[in-house]
């Protein structure tokens, strides 16, 4: 569904990202986690072709990925179906209405159509903006900390529409902070330090890789990156 291989991306003398390569299947969720500073948000904006790598390759061109930044890209003084609509011509949909109409029912959002974005609480405008990066129905789904300032049942509420996706046959990929919903919602996840891969694999085998089996996802992974130097 998705596949990059050797990504690097330098800035300067810095490599932000160094010869990065994954994998996204069909009905998979894949949660890239790491340090600060660990390349995930260029890595991700590689994938989505906002940023152009220094070396390596993707198989799919932006075209055919939806792109959820960590920042929405909404207008306030416009309402929801109004975004929608102008998102829609800008990503060439051959029926505006009917695309703005589909995403309005995918997301539940139909009741708030009419309403301005600056309205909305941060939980619908995160909607809003996953609805944005689902419009031209891409077979993948790019997302940068999709939870982010939510509350936690807007969290839960949105990790019920993401599940849905998946189970719909949409790949995934996002990237989080919150290692907790890398070990609820991912099938892989994918660590990153310095700018390079250095785990991927489910995160109870990440437990395993570390002999911390029973302590908790969160305690491997702060282990796994302590016996690596990070």
């Amino acid at each position: 569904m998705l596949e990059a291989r050797g990504v690097s991306k330098r800035y300067g003398a810095r490599h932000a990202v160094r010869e990065v390569s994954l994998t996204a299947r069909a009905g998979e969720l894949v949660a890239i986690i790491g340090p600060n500073g660990a390349g995930k948000t260029t890595l991700l904006s590689i994938l989505a072709g906002e940023t152009r790598p220094d070396g390596g390759t993707v198989s799919r061109p932006p075209t055919e990925i939806g792109w959820v930044p960590q920042q929405p890209a909404l207008y306030g003084r416009l309402t929801v179906a109004e975004n929608l609509r102008l998102f829609a011509r800008l990503e060439r949909c051959a029926d505006v209405s009917a695309a703005v109409e589909r995403m309005l029912v995918q997301t539940g959002l139909g009741d708030r159509a009419a309403d301005r974005v600056e309205t909305l609480s941060g939980g619908n405008r995160q909607r809003v903006n996953v609805a944005i990066g689902l419009l031209s129905e891409p077979a993948v789904l790019l997302l940068d900390e999709p939870s982010t300032a939510l509350d936690p049942g807007q969290r839960e509420r949105l990790w019920e529409f993401l599940r849905a996706l998946v189970e719909g046959g949409t790949a995934i990929v996002y990237s989080t902070h919150n290692v907790q919903e890398a070990e609820r919602h991912a099938h892989r996840v994918v660590v990153l330090a310095d700018g390079e891969v250095v785990y991927v694999g489910s995160p109870r085998e990440l437990e395993d890789t570390v002999g911390a089996t029973g302590l908790g996802f969160e305690a491997a992974f702060v282990e796994f990156l302590r016996r690596r130097g990070h």
